[in-house]
């Protein structure tokens, strides 16, 4: 099973054949082509057919996935990833929306910035604070009935 998880590669193609995408096992892009059809669209067409390819391409992998891993049980964080990877809806350009060149962003604050968020704690000792400790340790099934949480420190 692991050697096929390892193996999996699951190619989409646009209705069109403009835009071909290839996703691994975990859904990551692994290749992305495009033909010359899409110097006939604009780039909020391009865009679409790229998140459309890969939606689709993704929904595949996480199909496929979940057929190998079948045998072990659907419990567990991996398979619920897999469903999640299911119902996964990108988001799309409005029609008419245009899209601005990328600026750089700089990433320094100006000397004298007001609102700093950050602080400089390169004086302060390694590790944890104390409101951020460890909580104990809990089983799976403890972890999984509690659902979806949120911890600050992630």
């Amino acid at each position: 099973m692991l050697e096929a998880l390892a193996a999996l590669s699951v190619e989409a193609s646009s209705p069109d054949g403009a835009v071909s995408v290839s996703v691994n096992t975990d859904g990551v892009m692994t290749r992305l082509r495009v033909s010359d059809a899409v110097s006939r669209m604009s780039p909020a067409e391009i865009a679409d057919a790229v998140m459309r390819t890969y939606q689709e391409a993704q929904q595949g992998s996480a199909k496929r996935s979940a057929e190998l891993m079948a045998p072990i049980g659907n419990a567990g964080y991996i398979t619920d990833r897999l469903r999640w990877r299911l119902g996964f809806t990108p988001s799309f350009q409005q029609a008419g929306e245009t899209v601005a060149p990328a600026t750089p962003v700089s990433r320094r604050p100006t000397a004298g910035a007001e609102n700093v968020v950050l602080r400089d704690r390169s004086g302060e000792p390694a590790g944890p604070a104390e409101d951020e400790q460890d909580e104990p340790a809990e089983s799976d099934d403890q972890y999984y009935e509690q659902g979806l949480r949120y911890r600050p420190s992630w």
